[in-house]
């Protein structure tokens, strides 16, 4: 098994500093369940596959992490894309809560799981801030938090004296303050699922490179037919986000690519001591200083034709490129020395409620199928993974995800 790999898509600043494992095991000509995508939904699976035991195999048509995952912000943070209550209003608000859970016990499972196999990731849980931009009412956004406090999760608004602490170069003008989440973790993103795909493959797992062409399920198994040879599975789970409906027809249009784009700046000395986040475009943007000083911001699809959703092209554009660019220098007028080391762009996948599929894929007897994770699919995966892997190992779909359903009434 190797651990470089090779591609023609630019590399991302944590590809480039952490080569991604290239799985090498050969393809078998039958197993109980095949993972298809090695993203951080697929390897999660495999990995609590093969501790259950299940004879697991991995097709990936890339390295581990050369997608989403290899091309994110490296964010583990709990919480919901739309927010508790956009999310209530259309599932319920204790279904909203559930949810909220599951990625809470997402980042709690990559803090175990971490330390209990070893893997070496830059792991660590600075907490991230919340910029809070413009005229804002402080005490009024205080005053919001009981709701969370009340359900043991710790956040706090800073003012400016508060946040100036926790960040290493004077604030400008535009700046308010900023929402604390403590327990926010970050990892180096290609580190961390390649370590997750080692461990599942000394579990006793198969990571395998080939492309997944077509899928043909029975309620007798599926046959899963590649570039390199096709696998007879007693189950399947599809996991390849942005791609999902290439195996996954009837969710066309409903889980739809959109491109996100990201660079990295050379190192620093100290910073951002937190992760950062900001609505400076309608979008938002996004960043962290990791442990080389290094600082990877995304964000700016505001400033993206159709906001650059629909786009399954992996390479960033001048125009948000430059956006992007301008984003500190805006927020903190006297922070110098920013040179671009990378740029990049990944393909994130999103749903029109903004939240992910998890559940029995429509039509295809034996197929799970998780995605759209609408850039929260760090949090989501580890236990999304999990619960897939049990819907594969006894035939039935947990209770936790019904609100995931590909055929629920919110997604359309």
């Amino acid at each position: 098994m190797s651990s470089t790999g090779r591609t023609s898509e630019p590399l991302s600043y944590w590809h480039a500093t952490g080569a991604p494992l290239v799985p090498g095991d050969s393809l078998p000509e039958a197993t109980d369940v095949v993972v298809v995508g090695g993203g951080v939904l697929g390897v999660w699976a495999t990995y609590w596959l093969a501790k259950a035991g299940v004879d697991v195999t991995l097709i990936e048509r890339d390295a581990i992490s050369w997608g989403a995952t290899g091309r994110n912000g490296g964010f583990v943070g709990a919480g919901l894309v739309a927010g508790i209550g956009p999310t209530a209003e259309r599932i319920g608000e204790q279904a909203a809560w559930d949810l909220w859970k599951l990625t809470e016990d997402g980042c709690e499972i990559v803090r175990r799981v971490v330390a209990e196999e070893g893997i070496d990731c830059d792991y660590r849980v600075p907490g991230s801030l919340g910029f809070i931009l413009g005229d804002a009412d402080l005490d009024a956004r205080r005053a919001g938090l009981g709701e969370l406090a009340a359900r043991g999760i710790t956040a706090e608004v800073l003012d400016r004296d508060a946040l100036q602490s926790l960040v290493k170069t004077p604030l400008g003008d535009e700046i308010a303050g900023a929402m604390f989440q403590p327990n926010s973790a970050a990892v180096h993103s290609s580190k961390y699922l390649s370590g997750v795909a080692a461990a599942a493959g000394r579990h006793g797992a198969r990571l395998c490179r080939a492309a997944v062409t077509a899928l043909e399920a029975s309620g007798n198994g599926a046959l899963v037919i590649t570039d390199r040879g096709s696998v007879r599975a007693g189950r399947v789970i599809v996991s390849v986000n942005a791609w999902t409906d290439e195996l996954v027809p009837a969710l066309s249009g409903l889980v739809v690519p959109v491109r996100g784009q990201i660079l990295s700046y050379e190192p620093l000395p100290e910073v951002f001591t937190t992760g950062g986040g900001a609505a400076v475009t309608p979008t938002g943007e996004y960043w962290q200083q990791t442990p080389d000083g290094s600082i990877v911001i995304g964000g700016c699809r505001d400033d993206a034709p159709n906001k650059d959703v629909g786009v399954r092209d992996p390479v960033p554009t001048s125009g948000v490129i430059s956006r992007i660019e301008e984003v500190l220098p805006r927020l903190f007028p006297k922070l110098e020395g920013l040179r671009v080391a990378h740029t990049w762009a990944g393909l994130m996948a999103f749903t029109s409620d903004f939240l992910p599929v998890a559940g029995p894929a429509p039509g295809m007897p034996g197929v799970w199928v998780g995605g759209g994770f609408c850039g929260g699919g760090m949090s989501f995966g580890p236990r999304l993974g999990q619960l897939l892997a049990e819907a594969a190992t006894t035939g039935a779909t947990p209770a936790s995800i019904a609100p995931l359903s590909a055929e629920r009434s919110s997604l359309t």
